[in-house]
């Protein structure tokens, strides 16, 4: 079911969209997706899929995220890798409408996330870092609620619906109240539901933060099946397996991003035979990537996207 014009913006959003659930292989297909990209998933759209320049965000006089610059082509896996309070998520939020930018311009699929806001949210899926379902509904529900909220016809809603269900392998799940769900399976139902409007751009946010090794495979395993399939993803994360696997990466840390390129360009250049992304990192940076206590320009950042407001 790909994006008619009319939900998907424009025909090249429409055609660049990733198509409809597969029932029999359990993977999304990616039939109009591939067609744009010349018949090979492998093979990037001419036109970025993600434009962004000089793009920043002050939360009053603290800046979250300094003058980013890059692009992502039509059919990549990008990866935004960075500790925590890199300015990682500050970054997403702009280019899905959730923040508005105090500096510079984004697109997605054409369209300006200043400008055209409601077209942006029409061609995007989006997986939060934190959890984003009703866990009073059940998962057919919350598939529902945002096949309606996409203004898919009564007459495809519960065709997509079922696929999604099948291909998150929620099934025999479908009709229990998400609150009973483990994490994976609540990770894999906003996997499948941001999908189910068939988007031209999927953002993840850290989306394994918080899962079991298991969890964190059965994930994995979905998001790279979009990837062959030709789907454009731009992720972030701080997860070094995960980064590696991208088609490239924007290092990102202290809200500026300080290299961006294939892993192994990127290892080779900076790290060395026998290095690792981490290494390029600290290379780049002097600091190591990973979990920390918050620093204090954490809590900061944290404090000021809560409005300045002391809470419990």
């Amino acid at each position: 079911m790909s994006l008619p014009p009319e939900r998907g913006g424009s025909p090249a959003a429409s055609a660049a969209a990733g198509g409809p659930p597969a029932v029999d292989s359990g993977v999304y297909t990616a039939s109009a997706a591939t067609s744009a990209h010349g018949g090979a998933a492998s093979t990037f759209g001419s036109q970025p899929a993600v434009t962004v320049e000089g793009l920043g965000r002050r939360f009053g006089d603290l800046i979250a995220v300094d003058s980013l610059t890059f692009s992502v082509a039509q059919g990549e896996f990008f990866a935004l890798l960075g500790p925590n309070g890199a300015g990682k998520t500050t970054t997403i939020h702009m280019l899905t409408t959730l923040l508005e930018p105090t500096s510079g311009r984004a697109s997605v699929m054409g369209y300006d996330v200043a400008r055209e806001p409601q077209r942006v949210r029409q061609v995007l899926g989006m997986v939060f870092q934190d959890p984003a379902l009703d866990e009073r509904l059940t998962a057919r529900e919350n598939l529902e609620l945002h096949a309606v909220l996409y203004g898919i016809p009564p007459r495809e809603r519960r065709q997509a619906i079922e696929q999604a269900l099948v291909w998150a392998s929620l099934v025999e799940a479908a009709d229990r109240r998400v609150r009973t769900f483990s994490g994976g399976m609540k990770r894999r139902l906003e996997l499948a539901r941001a999908l189910v409007h068939s988007p031209g751009v999927l953002f993840l946010d850290e989306p394994t933060l918080g899962l079991d090794p298991q969890g964190r495979r059965h994930l994995w395993e979905r998001i790279d099946a979009l990837r062959r399939e030709g789907l454009t993803v731009l992720m972030t994360t701080h997860n070094l397996p995960e980064a590696e696997a991208c088609d490239r990466v924007g290092i990102i840390d202290a809200g500026r991003l300080v290299e961006i390129g294939p892993p192994g360009e990127l290892v080779a250049k900076h790290a060395g035979e026998g290095g690792d992304l981490e290494d390029v990192f600290i290379a780049l940076t002097g600091k190591q990537l990973r979990d920390e206590e918050a620093t204090a320009r954490d809590l900061m950042v944290s404090f000021a996207k809560r409005g300045g407001e002391h809470t419990r």
